[in-house]
């Protein structure tokens, strides 16, 4: 009985305490289920997301016709990315990375300017001491790094040798690793900002990076695209640069020493990629696309979880210009074999010049040519010899070249004494072939193809001096410089990238004498102009005193289908009202000009003409000045389709580019006309 009473106990107690137990596991799970259930799943699904972006596409540039000028081509990049490294040692990923690009012959991104050691271990700079970029690069170098501006290229070393924890390694490497770390540190390197490493590398230094990924966490093959060019001899002043946005574009500090971002403001990263002259620049906006955004998710024990593109990159818009790149390619060519021509039979020092071609309809270029000039695929690896080129091929003379404009002047003259009232159609003057009217001073003509009694037209057509001299003394320089900044000399034309807008001579010029302002009115003095603004006023005269602004952009199109967006309108800036026929009367003088040149006398249609052969500062041996030649045309004249202005330098006569302008025409009318011929509205070419 009493062993049944203590096994009765037993079991009891043994009941307690599984309900004990039993009361206490309940209880926890009440605590961790219901009181802070919401709290520990938080924890045990807690996930970080960090965004990327993934850079759009470049809008395309095309020709008039549809055709690629400038297009994106896919390339990849060797990018560090510090989130996927995790833990894994910062100089060490870049130490092994150094070596994969070593092997397939790439370079990285590295441009402090610090050479590497010489054989005692002895840095030194490597900055040009002429170049205010790479002196201001180097103050940057020295303030970033709290250092004074005295302090050397080891003592800098020395300190990022202390900084990035570079002690264990060879002065070489401690070079090369030092130089990317600190690059790294320029560019913000971050969890959510990678790194570029190198950029555009080869097929078989991407497959070696993937193939050492599972090794090198972090290092990373990144695809993007790069800027290319079906020609690069085509327009490349006009299309201008791109660049990776430098440090000193994204860091801006005014005079007072306030740091601003304005282009991360504007929504660029670091490593971006931006226009920086030219129509890329001008147009950055439009090609420059809208970005996407890769989103990485992270749990929290480090562990990527989801790697997704959210948002979709959107490519630019395509800039369509008003230029053909056959006829610019033709006009290329006419100019520099008529350059050389002109070189080798007159035996001048001709080796430059310049040809602006407009459509005297709405005032677009059709072509612009510089020579020499430069391909825009080998600028970067070819720039050197480009910048150390005597004839300076980087040089845009069509846009900024100034020129003494020469007898191309006198028909501004000519319009601004007939709309003045100065003179009358009927007008003569008597040339001698000396100018008597100023007691000191007595400029001569030449006489060439007349004498004596002279009217306007074949003034014109002679460009005789003393008739200009006469009319422009009476007329004056404030009365023909105003048309001939209406006409479109002098000043803008309008065109969307960067222009040189000359000058007039004015009776404020602090050398004016009245002798001045008569060399002023046959286009000597202090006048310069460059070789589009000869072309926008030859187009002006055309349309008998209606100026259109020049431009090069036709039209922006949506580069996904090609659906024109927006379009460039004709844009008349300004109108010379002639109410007795002025401008008649000097295309009757242009269009004898064309008859006394060989090439433009014959030619299947009218061309209306003025030559000029304008002094330069620098003289021959014999004391004599050298001379360029200038030219503006028009035609056919019976209905204008073309207007041309074009400068040679050191060619002499200006009767001598007629060839050049004749090969002009003969592109435009014929050796093109296979592929000028307009496509249906809104349609492009392949």
């Amino acid at each position: 009985m009493e062993e049944r009473k203590t096994m009765v106990r037993r079991l009891a107690l043994l009941i307690a305490g599984t309900g004990v137990l039993i009361g206490l596991y309940v209880l926890r799970l009440i605590f961790l289920q219901l009181i802070h259930g919401d709290e520990f799943a938080a924890k045990a699904t807690n996930t970080t997301e960090y965004r990327f972006t993934v850079t759009a596409a470049r809008g395309d540039i095309v020709d008039s016709y549809g055709r690629r000028i400038a297009s994106s081509t896919t390339c990849y990049n060797v990018v560090i990315n510090k989130l996927l490294m995790g833990d894994r040692d910062l100089n060490e990923t870049v130490y092994q990375a150094v070596l994969l690009l070593q092997q397939g012959g790439e370079s990285w991104n590295d441009e402090m300017l610090i050479g590497m050691p010489d054989a005692e271990g002895h840095y030194a700079f490597t900055d040009d001491p002429a170049s205010e970029s790479d002196q201001r690069s180097l103050e940057e170098l020295k303030s970033s790094l709290g250092m004074q501006q005295y302090a050397t290229a080891d003592d800098i070393m020395e300190k990022l040798i202390e900084e990035y924890d570079l002690a264990g390694y060879t002065p070489e490497w401690q070079r090369l690793l030092g130089g990317i770390r600190y690059q790294m540190m320029q560019e913000e390197f971050s969890n959510v900002n990678n790194f570029i490493l190198a950029e555009n590398v080869s097929d078989q230094t991407v497959a070696t990076v993937k193939e050492h990924s599972l090794v090198l966490p972090g290092v990373e093959i990144a695809e993007t695209t790069v800027r290319s060019y079906v020609d690069g001899t085509i327009l490349p002043h006009v299309l201008g640069r791109v660049s990776a946005i430098t440090a000193e574009r994204w860091k801006v500090v005014d005079e007072n020493g306030q740091v601003t971002y304005p282009l991360r403001d504007k929504g660029y990263a670091m490593n971006d990629v931006i226009g920086i002259s030219g129509l890329e620049s001008v147009y950055e906006d439009e090609l420059r696309g809208q970005d996407g955004v890769e989103t990485i998710t992270r749990d929290s024990s480090g562990v990527i979880i989801d790697t997704s593109i959210t948002t979709e990159p959107q490519p630019g818009k395509t800039v369509m210009l008003t230029v053909n790149s056959e006829f610019q390619k033709a006009v290329d060519e006419a100019l520099a074999r008529n350059i050389q021509q002109i070189a080798e039979t007159y035996g001048t020092e001709a080796s430059a010049g310049a040809v602006v071609v407009l459509d005297v309809k709405d005032g677009s270029v059709l072509a612009c040519s510089n020579y020499p000039s430069f391909d825009q695929n080998l600028y970067s690896t070819q720039y050197s010899e480009y910048s150390a080129d005597p004839g300076v091929p980087l040089y845009n003379r069509a846009l900024q070249g100034l020129y003494t404009p020469g007898s191309t002047y006198k028909p501004s003259v000519a319009l601004a004494a007939l709309l003045s009232g100065t003179i009358s159609k009927d007008e003569q003057v008597r040339c001698t072939g000396v100018y008597t009217y100023y007691r000191g001073y007595r400029p001569r003509c030449t006489q060439h193809g007349h004498s004596g009694l002279i009217g306007l037209v074949d003034a014109i057509k002679w460009s005789c001096n003393i008739f200009f001299y006469d009319v422009g003394r009476r007329t004056t320089s404030d009365v023909y410089d105003s048309y001939a900044y209406r006409l479109g000399l002098g000043g803008a034309t309008g065109v969307e990238v960067g222009e040189s807008t000359g000058r007039l001579t004015t009776k404020n010029d602090s050398n004016y004498t009245e002798s001045l302002e008569v060399q002023a009115a046959i286009g000597q003095g202090n006048t310069v102009v460059t070789p589009v603004q000869l072309a926008t006023y030859a187009a002006t005269i055309a349309n008998k005193g209606v100026r259109y602004r020049t431009h090069f952009v036709k039209a922006l199109l949506d580069t996904n289908t090609g659906e024109v967006i927006e379009e460039v309108q004709p844009e008349i800036v300004d109108i010379i009202e002639d109410n007795i026929g002025a401008f008649d009367i000097v295309e009757q003088g242009m269009i004898g000009v064309s008859a006394t040149i060989a090439s433009l006398a014959d030619y299947p249609y009218t061309i209306a003409c003025k030559t000029g052969t304008p002094q330069r500062s620098e003289t021959d041996a014999d004391g004599k000045h050298y001379t360029n030649s200038t030219m503006i045309a028009y035609g056919p004249v019976e209905d204008p389709q073309i207007a041309i202005g074009l400068v040679v330098e050191y060619g002499g006569g200006g009767s001598r580019a007629g060839n050049l302008i004749a090969d002009i025409f003969d592109a435009y009318f014929f050796e093109r006309s296979n592929t000028m011929t307009p496509l249906p509205e809104g349609q492009l070419l392949e």
